[in-house]
């Protein structure tokens, strides 16, 4: 805790002070004579047998004392506070692999609820921004704070398809441009992806100190299939922007089913109807990989293998993302307790003080 103005804090003297001038007086009591016919009266009067019922209240009364002068200094508090120029970008899979059927009810729609989660945990101020991808990425919302568009965007990422595979190094090299537009860095460091092999073409240059406002949130499902880039060269780009990238890892590792195709997909197995097929390698998700981007980029890796968990990790991140460590005056809470303490030793005064008859 620290003060706005800690030179106030000497008002706290005056507890000792105020302790020291009682014990003097107390000393120096004057004895007086007094003419009292009922002496029975006069003895139920005068407080004897219980005396610290005094000292409780004379403490109260300290404690309120001491609460005021610290209020007086304007006492701050540290904690996460809200950073208003923040941004988060969402990654989010769609490939054909994210209707598995291993995450319950399938991993698309429980990773569509996790980020429902996250946004009902992020600060209303904070711009959050999704990127949608499978064998290419696309922007679904540039980064808002109207987080109902970024809802809507992402129960309607079933109708994106992108192709066919995984573009795990693509979509994280995009994130990174969308998010140091919406910082507001600009330069060789967010040239424009017009298309896959522009992204081979990326230069990075030492970005402002504004991109580091930025993070990205990715989640994905399998093994890169598809994409210009690496996952590490994306992430590389992503290290070099100053912006940590958040990985989960969705999915099992055993065989599962997918919707709209009966019956169960193994290794080697081919999708009824001819066409492609998804084999275990296609359909398990790539731990190593995601920890790594994570690491590289100083993000933190996040395992899913249920619904459950996957909306615990994005609770977990929608409760810190978006916030900075900073302090918050905590001066009204002291000039409450104080005023509380104030009434308390009041109440007791009037409980315990002896009535005359």
């Amino acid at each position: 805790m620290t003060f706005g103005h800690p030179l106030l804090l000497l008002t706290l003297l005056v507890i000792p002070v105020a302790l020291v001038a009682y014990r003097l007086a107390t000393r120096r009591r004057m004895e007086y004579a007094v003419r009292y016919t009922n002496v029975d009266v006069l003895a139920s009067v005068v407080a004897t047998g219980r005396p610290w019922r005094r000292w409780l209240m004379a403490g109260v009364f300290l404690l309120a004392l001491a609460t005021l002068c610290a209020a007086v200094s304007r006492p701050h508090m540290h904690r996460l506070v809200v950073n208003d120029n923040a941004t988060v970008v969402l990654v989010l899979d769609v490939s054909g692999s994210m209707q598995a059927q291993d995450v319950k009810p399938t991993r698309l729609s429980a990773a569509q609820k996790a980020l429902h989660t996250f946004l009902a945990k992020v600060p209303a101020r904070l711009k959050v921004g999704l990127v949608l991808f499978a064998g290419e990425a696309q922007v679904a919302t540039p980064p808002t704070t109207d987080h109902a568009l970024v809802d809507q965007a992402i129960d309607d990422a079933d109708y994106f398809h992108g192709f066919g595979g995984t573009a795990i190094g693509d979509a994280i090299a995009t994130a990174v441009q969308v998010g140091l537009r919406s910082a507001g860095v600009s330069g060789s460091s967010v040239t424009a992806f017009s298309s896959p092999r522009s992204l081979a073409a990326y230069v990075t240059t030492k970005p402002r100190a504004a991109s580091t406002l930025v993070s990205i949130l990715f989640l994905s499902d399998g093994h890169q299939t598809r994409g210009v880039l690496s996952p590490l060269a994306g992430a590389n780009k992503a290290r070099a922007a100053g912006i940590p990238v958040y990985t989960v890892a969705l999915g099992t590792t055993g065989n599962t089913t997918m919707r709209g195709f009966p019956g169960s997909l193994n290794g080697g197995a081919v999708i009824p109807g001819g066409g492609f097929g998804f084999g275990r390698r296609g359909l398990a998700p790539d731990p190593k990989t995601l920890h790594a981007i994570a690491g590289r980029t100083g993000g933190k890796f996040f395992r899913a293998r249920s619904a459950g968990a996957v909306e615990a990790a994005y609770s977990t991140l929608g409760s810190k993302l978006g916030r900075k460590p900073g302090s918050i005056e905590v001066t009204s809470w002291f000039l409450a307790a104080g005023a509380f303490l104030l009434v308390l030793a009041g109440g007791f005064s009037a409980l315990w003080s002896p009535r005359l008859p």
